[in-house]
């Protein structure tokens, strides 16, 4: 890979892992609003209609995106030994769970069958979060 094909891949990563991390900071909020108006089914019913969207047409392909990119600049770069590279990679190992949970989450909700509280939701928002710091710490400092 050329160093212009390594920055056009990187520039696409970087791109996606924004996107990606923009929908994991927001759906959980919107599950907070969902979740304290399910008596309010006119608002509820455009609550679904943003958290289908943002997963299916935003989130999942950032997600996709992120690990395919990602993928291929471990192998050009020739990282997929390095201790910290193996840290991140179980982190977005994590992440992706944590998308998967919230895919759970959106179906549950589209059902009526959510059973979280606002609060609950609060928390599970703070967890993307963390990942993210981490992840970043990571991969600008390669600390071992």
């Amino acid at each position: 890979m050329t160093e212009t094909q390594y920055l056009i891949v990187k520039s696409i990563h970087i791109i996606a892992v924004i996107s990606w991390m923009a929908g994991m900071l927001y759906l959980p909020r919107l599950f907070v609003y969902h979740a304290e108006n399910q008596n309010n089914v006119s608002l509820t019913d455009t609550f679904k209609i943003m958290e289908r969207r943002l997963l299916r047409f935003i989130m999942t392909p950032a997600m996709l995106v992120s690990w395919i990119f990602g993928l291929a600049l471990m192998i050009s770069a020739g990282w997929s030994k390095a201790p910290w590279m193996n840290a991140k990679l179980l982190l977005v190992v994590v992440m992706s769970g944590v998308h998967g949970w919230l895919s759970v989450c959106v179906k549950r909700f589209a059902r009526d069958e959510n059973q979280k509280t606002g609060r609950y939701f609060r928390v599970l928002n703070e967890i993307p979060t963390v990942l993210m710091i981490v992840v970043v710490f990571l991969v600008v400092l390669k600390p071992f």
